[in-house]
């Protein structure tokens, strides 16, 4: 719902914090698909925020944080190693 409610207003940017966060897999993999179609047939921009790697790993940009600053993919794999 919270989803809906923000493209209500026909957004360019879309920002979602864990959108899949406390779903089971199932849903977290068709919420993820509907941002993706989203994107790719609206032109919408979607910053996305996640843990889950299996997800994150089919965005089109990936950008990695530690402590607030950007860092290497080699350097993230240290973290989830």
């Amino acid at each position: 719902m919270a989803i809906a409610r923000a493209l209500v207003t026909s957004p360019k940017v879309l920002f979602a914090d864990e959108p899949t966060g406390n779903l089971d897999t199932k849903t977290g993999k068709e919420i993820f698909q509907i941002l993706k179609e989203l994107n790719q047939n609206y032109g919408l921009t979607v910053v996305l925020t996640t843990h889950n790697n299996e997800l994150g790993s089919q965005a089109s940009r990936i950008i990695y944080l530690r402590d607030g600053v950007i860092i290497s993919k080699e350097e993230s794999n240290l973290i989830s190693a």
